[in-house]
C-alpha cells in the first residue's frame, strides 16, 4: 500500500465530523433559539469550539444574537436556514456516494 493510498484510507475511515456537519447541527439546534450550554451538549462540542463556530456564524448573518435578559440566545436566520438545507443536501450526496463507493469493493 502506498502512502497515499494509507492517508486516503485513514481519511475514509475517520470518524471526526467536518465543520460542514458541525455547522449544519449547530443551525438546526438554533432553529427555534437556543442558548450556548444547549448548543454545546446537543452539539457535542467544547466551549471554545461552540464560541468559534457561533462567531463565524453570527458573524456571516447565518444565526442571529437575541437577548434574553441575561442571557443570550442565538437563532438561526432566514439565510442560515437556507445553508442548513444546502449542506443537508451536500452530506445526503456525499452519503450516497459514498456507499456507491465502497458497495462496489464489496
Amino acid at each position: 500500500m502506498t502512502a497515499e493510498n494509507s492517508v486516503m484510507n485513514k481519511n475514509l475511515r475517520s470518524k471526526r465530523r467536518s465543520d460542514d456537519v458541525i455547522v449544519s447541527q449547530i443551525l438546526g439546534i438554533c432553529i427555534t433559539g437556543a442558548g450556548k450550554t444547549r448548543i454545546l451538549y446537543e452539539a457535542n462540542l467544547n466551549s471554545s469550539r461552540v464560541n468559534h463556530f457561533l462567531e463565524k456564524l453570527v458573524n456571516n448573518g447565518f444565526v442571529t444574537e437575541v437577548p434574553r435578559g441575561a442571557r443570550i440566545s442565538y437563532k438561526t436566520t432566514f439565510k442560515g436556514e437556507e445553508l442548513k438545507e444546502k449542506l443537508d443536501r451536500l452530506q445526503n450526496e456525499m452519503d450516497e456516494l459514498h456507499s456507491h463507493l465502497f458497495k462496489a469493493e464489496a
